[in-house]
């Protein structure tokens, strides 16, 4: 039996180590972070701190390094990250195995895709200034009251595309941005990047090792599956 067209609204993606392979820039600039304060970043920091907004994951990071934890040393870090991530955007982009791809298929077939990401929009910016998408939408971390684990940057990407949110996958890596998706009620495609990351099994929800193993199809029946 052939799947509904319709069963497919809208796909909306995640953008560091999902669509982007960032992740490890954010690494580079995350030890640099730790070593200035005479601390070491660890895997589990890691761990802790992936796919979240500067504004949890600074905070996370003062803490696990044992220095203090105020609204004053959280603004002086994101500060610091943020223009580090800058100078590390400027350089080549990679984006991750079958990124291109299935960017290219759904353009082709008409379904609306937003990028939905934890980073501030300069970040965004940069990375969408290499011509990636097409994008309907973009929503950035600095734009949201409550970002991820929240759903509010998916809700309000569903909105600005007019597409009911249970009609809607998202592509995410991280833990956070996962329980972002099923918040809003969206199916989820979950494609773990760091290592450590697990997700566990939940409704409407698969986990794959790459894009690469995935089609327009795949995401029709992952939008289709147990919805009410």
């Amino acid at each position: 039996m052939s799947t509904p067209p319709s069963a497919l609204g809208a796909v909306l993606w995640d953008m560091d180590g999902l669509l982007v392979d960032t992740e490890p820039l954010w690494t580079v600039a995350e030890q640099e972070f730790a070593g200035r304060r005479g601390g070491t970043f660890t895997a589990e920091m890691k761990t802790a701190i992936v796919g979240t907004r500067l504004d949890l994951a600074v905070p996370l990071l003062l803490s696990h390094l044992g220095c203090p934890v105020t609204p004053a040393s959280t603004e002086e870090g994101m500060g610091e990250l943020l223009q580090r991530m800058v100078e590390l955007y400027a350089g080549e982009l990679v984006l991750m195995p079958g990124a291109v791809r299935l960017l290219a298929a759904l353009a082709e077939q008409e379904v609306p895709q937003a990028l939905v990401s934890s980073s501030y929009r300069v970040l965004v910016d940069a990375m969408l200034a290499s011509g990636v998408g097409p994008f309907a939408v973009t929503v950035a971390g600095d734009e949201v009251t409550r970002g991820k684990p929240a759903p509010e940057p998916y809700l309000r990407a569903a909105a600005a595309l007019g597409v009911d949110p249970s009609r809607c996958v998202v592509l995410e890596d991280s833990p956070s941005g996962v329980v972002s998706g099923q918040a809003a009620g969206c199916a989820v495609l979950a494609v773990p990047s760091v290592p450590g990351v697990v997700v566990p099994p939940a409704p409407r929800t698969r986990v794959v090792e790459s894009l690469r193993a995935v089609g327009a199809g795949d995401l029709r029946l992952l939008a289709l599956g147990e919805r009410d």
